[in-house]
Formats: structure tokens, sequence, C-alpha cells
């Protein structure tokens, strides 16, 4: 039962460009999914690896810039930027972990952080590579795409709607195989304690490089989906604002759960683009929102919805009391 939701979820999904929504659903529900994607990738190295990257919307900013600069300036075709700019974050993500998996705890985030912070000034200062403060204006829409929609009787927000969708899905393919497998294990034993999992044969350090190496792809997928649907680039993207907001997704959702990065962004993003008009009084919403969360459901929207789950059977199970004569 449970392994037709997803597909089912993904079906009804592809079936809401063809209802005619408003251009403004449609947006919600591109950025919803790429953000999601965002979260999926921080999802494996805090969720299943226990380990807090505070770099993440740098990887982000790589693949989106990567993507940018190769169809903007290099006249590449999107469909070739963008597997160049998810190789480039993941060997960058590489690079890092070479590194940083030398820390540990504490450090190991803080120093994520100043590496995050290090990209985002890279990115703002190299005005010939990628614009500067004025950033990169005009990044096309992928060749094709809108002869593709307009095929299936679409507008281009519908393609992208539907390109967004299917990189949301190949996303949670990936991570589900991930987590049920050998790797995906090793990473849960990592989280449960470095030394313990080593004792168990496991290699510590070169599992948590991979799992950086897919976190980081990730996030340079999402990058990449990013460039060619808003068009423009700029460094604020790239920067530890991101990060936090994206590691608000995941704890809203549940951390190390699949479906948690999609249910928690969904919430929040659709919550900010609703409260938008209230600006700064917003918080005043999320606040409280947040303190309910902590309370009720530590664990995130998918952990408490694990709980609900597991209390019906118990509940079902309690004999009835009988009653005297």
């Amino acid at each position: 039962m449970n392994r037709l939701i997803w597909p089912a979820l993904f079906v009804l999904a592809a079936a809401v460009p063809f209802l005619q929504p408003s251009g403004y659903l449609l947006d919600v529900g591109v950025n919803i999914m790429l953000w999601a994607v965002l979260a999926y990738g921080l999802n494996v190295m805090l969720g299943y690896t226990g380990l807090l990257p505070l770099a993440h919307a740098g990887f982000f900013g790589i693949g989106a810039y990567t993507t940018g600069i190769l169809t903007l300036k290099a006249g590449w075709s999107f469909w070739l930027a963008w597997p160049a700019g998810i190789a480039l974050s993941a060997v960058a993500g590489l690079l890092l972990g070479l590194v940083a998996f030398r820390t540990r705890g504490d450090a190991f985030s803080i120093f994520t952080l100043g590496v995050g912070v290090i990209i985002t000034l890279v990115i703002n200062k190299w005005d010939d590579l990628t614009g500067g403060n004025d950033g990169l204006n005009g990044v096309p829409a992928p060749a094709g795409l809108e002869e593709a929609s307009r095929a299936i009787g679409l507008k281009l927000s519908g393609g992208f709607y539907l390109l967004a969708l299917l990189t949301l899905a190949l996303t949670v393919l990936i991570v589900a195989r991930t987590r049920a497998s050998t790797f995906g294990l090793s990473l849960l034993a990592i989280r449960g304690g470095e030394d313990l999992a080593r004792s168990a044969g496991v290699n510590v350090y070169t599992h948590k490089l991979r799992a950086m190496m897919l976190s980081t792809a990730l996030a340079g997928l999402a990058g990449g989906l990013y460039a060619t649907y808003v068009g423009f680039l700029g460094s604020a993207v790239t920067g530890p604002t991101t990060t936090f907001t994206v590691l608000l997704y995941l704890l809203v959702g549940g951390l190390g759960t699949l479906a948690g990065p999609l249910l928690g962004t969904a919430l929040i993003y659709s919550l900010t683009q609703t409260l938008k008009g209230l600006q700064d009084y917003q918080y005043l919403v999320f606040g409280p929102l947040l303190v309910l969360l902590v309370m009720y459901a530590p664990h995130g929207l998918a952990g408490l919805w694990a709980r609900l789950r597991a209390a019906r059977p118990a509940r079902a199970a309690k004999p009835k009391e009988v009653s005297g004569a």
C-alpha cells in the first residue's frame, strides 16, 4: 500500500497543469518542488548521516551559476549545462569533505559555514564571470521545452511545472533507493555513532565523502533548475540565509524521513506566500506555529503522522472493558 502512495501522488500532481490553474499557482508549485529538492540534499547529510553542513546554499549556487554561465556566455544547451553544474557541485562537495571531515561536531558546521560565506563572496566579487552585484540576467529556458509544452496543450509555465515534477520524482527515487541500500544503512549507523559504526566495519570517512557528494549533487540539481526557471541569478540566494531557510523546511517536515522535506517545504513556502502581504509581521504567525510544532511534533510533520499511525493499531488492539451484570 505504502509503495503506491508516491506514484499516485506524482500522477495526481502531473494532472494539475492540464486543469488550467492560474500562473501564480503553477509558480508556487514549481518553487515548492525546486526547494524540496534542495531540502532532500540537506536531509542526506543531516537526516541520514547526522552532520549539519551550513554551506548547502553555496553548492546550490555553484550548480545555478555553472548552468547560467554555460548557457548564457558559452552558448551551451541547458541539457548539457545542467549535468555539468551537478557534476561540479559534487566535485566541490568532495573537495570540501576531504578537509571538513577532519573536524567533528560543531567545528564541522562552523567550518562549512565559513566555506559557504567564501563561495558567496567569490560569486559576488568575480564580476567578469558571475556578473558580481549585477548578477546574471537572461538565463534562457531549456531548448525545446516550450515546443514540447505546446505539443501537449500547455504553456511554458506548465512545461516548467512538469520538468520540476520530474526532477522531484527523480530526487525522491534516488534518496529512497539510497536509504534502503547498504550504503544508506551505513549512513544511519554513522548517525548513531561514528565510533560504533567504525567498530562494525564501516569506513566512516569514505561513506561521509560519498554522502557529501550526493548531497551537493542534489543541491546542484536544484540550482540548475532554479537558474533556468527564474532567468536571473544574484549572489544573495547562495548565502547562509538560504541554507537556514531550507533547514527550517527540513525541521518542520521531519529529519531523516522520505516525506519530510516535501511536507515541510510545501507548508512553510505556502504560508510564506500567503502571508507575504504582512511583510515582517508574518513572523508573528510563524513564531507561535513553530512553538506548537516543537511542543506537539518534535520530529516534524512526518514524525507526527508516523506516531498517529502507530497509535491507531494500539488503540484497536486494546481490549474493551466488559460491563458488570
